[in-house]
């Protein structure tokens, strides 16, 4: 069997999976790769099983997180039970109508630029509180003010990763009251338009000053 179909044979199963053992949540590929080590000349079966272990995984995540991202690994086997291919794929298992989810489709981009916008807003008043009573004035220090608090959420490596980012949010007095826990979980993946699990300090910068608001999805 050409690389190719199997590729797209075997993209969708594990998260198919998923969407039948969690029903209610949105399931999607996050990523896969493939090792083609024997030839698929002849008859090849796909096999794919969730271990039990990683089942029970993946619900306590459902249950403490509401999200998960599972590894699989499975494959093409030939009629003598070598296995010609080996796939790994990764499965994004997240509540249904997450922001980024693309089963079912994602919400709309002006839903992303609007959320951002409602949470510009609510930083920008939280803000403005902090600097008038400290007698600062001016959009110049607001903006370092923002950019300050951001610098100290970041590590070593001048990232923001989600928990710092969901502690800066309480730091500033959003949580709770203005946004509940989820919906700081959706502003940072807007954010993280890569999915790399971060947000740059520069990029939150240019968000903050509206550099980056037309390059939302």
């Amino acid at each position: 069997m050409f690389g190719g179909y199997q590729a797209a044979l075997a993209d969708p199963i594990a998260a198919i999976a998923c969407s039948r053992i969690f029903p209610g949540y949105s399931c999607w590929t996050r990523a896969m790769s493939i090792d083609f080590r024997v030839g698929g000349s002849k008859d090849l079966e796909l096999r794919f099983s969730m271990p039990a272990e990683l089942e029970e995984a993946i619900r306590s995540d459902l249950k403490s997180k509401n999200r998960s991202t599972p590894t699989f690994t499975y494959g093409f086997y030939l009629p003598d039970g070598t296995l010609a291919t080996s796939i790994t794929n990764t499965v994004a298992i997240r509540e249904a109508g997450y922001i980024r989810a693309t089963t079912p489709p994602a919400l709309s981009s002006q839903f992303a630029a609007n959320s951002l916008q409602r949470l510009e807003t609510l930083l920008r008043k939280k803000l403005i509180e902090r600097v008038t009573s400290k007698y600062i004035q001016g959009e110049t220090l607001l903006a370092r003010s923002f950019e300050d608090l951001i610098a100290r959420a970041a590590n070593e490596h001048g990232v923001v990763e989600r928990d710092a980012f969901q502690h800066l949010i309480r730091q500033v007095g959003l949580v709770p009251g203005d946004l509940n826990e989820n919906e700081v979980d959706v502003l940072f993946d807007l954010l993280d338009q890569d999915g790399a699990g971060f947000v740059t300090v520069e990029a939150a910068a240019d968000w903050w000053k509206g550099g980056k608001q037309a390059d939302l999805p």
